[in-house]
């Protein structure tokens, strides 16, 4: 099996700056870490490896500093590990970066399988995945809970899609993209890390991906959206309220049909 993981490098929310006039996350304000998500993508795919045997690759969009992130994949059971760092895939809106990575996957060619994770905690959109099996034009099933059989012609999963479960069947090759229920990810040992370290990254830009890539489709100009305003998003603390005396209860309903429970 050849299978190729979407990995995308995030950082820690909780620490990132936020660029609030240019309506982005500066990225380069912390260190980068696989999304979550995607862990459970890498061992999806590493569990599968091990079941049938083949190879994983993982590719990523990121600044050059995400270098340690894609270093973490291999530590994880990653074969290679791809980084498309380029200053022209600046900007890039879901359907960009989803071009971007599609067309990285066209230059390498083989595949039987492509896994990413339900979405990135930074963007929460999920579009990038079925996106790129659009770009494609292969099947794809998102929010997969559960990975029922994998051969080398097909693959089976149980997908939840809020209202009910569907178990799918999808003809390779295919894209996934996995909840966090779906495995739970091992942790590198301290050999793997060593070998991490030593592994090469390698480094794709704009002009190696010319053949299969077109230039005006890519980063901000390429973008079909754009952010036009940005702002921080604080969670209201509790307020007490006391009423007392015989207007308690009436003055108890209005303030509860003012904040819109009843």
């Amino acid at each position: 099996m050849k299978i190729i993981v979407l990995m995308k490098p995030t950082p820690n929310i909780e620490k990132v700056k936020f660029d609030v006039k240019r309506g982005v996350v500066d990225r380069s304000s912390v260190e980068l870490e696989i999304n979550p998500f995607d862990l459970h993508a890498i061992e999806a795919a590493v569990r599968i490896k091990e079941q049938l045997g083949g190879t994983v690759t993982v590719i990523s969009m990121a600044p050059p500093h995400a270098e340690p992130a894609l270093r973490d994949a291999i530590a994880r059971g990653v074969d290679r590990a791809i980084l498309l760092s380029d200053k022209r895939f600046a900007g890039a809106d879901t359907l960009a970066t989803s071009y971007t990575l599609a067309s990285a996957i066209k230059k390498i060619r083989e595949f039987d399988l492509i896994i990413c994770g339900e979405k990135s905690v930074d963007g929460d959109t999920g579009q990038v995945g079925p996106e790129v099996a659009e770009f494609l034009g292969i099947p794809h099933a998102s929010y997969v809970v559960e990975i029922r059989n994998v051969s080398k012609e097909n693959i089976t999963v149980v997908s939840d899609f809020g209202n009910a479960y569907y178990l799918l069947k999808l003809k390779l090759p295919a894209l996934i993209s996995v909840t966090k229920e779906v495995n739970t990810p091992r942790k590198p040992k301290l050999r793997d890390l060593l070998k991490a370290r030593r592994a090469k990254i390698e480094i794709w830009n704009a002009e190696y991906l010319r053949d299969v890539l077109d230039i005006d489709k890519i980063g901000l100009r390429g973008s079909a959206t754009r952010v036009v305003k940005a702002f921080y998003a604080f969670e209201r603390g509790r307020k007490g309220v006391i009423v007392k005396g015989d207007e308690g209860v009436r003055k108890l309903i209005e303030l509860l049909k003012t904040e819109g429970v009843i």
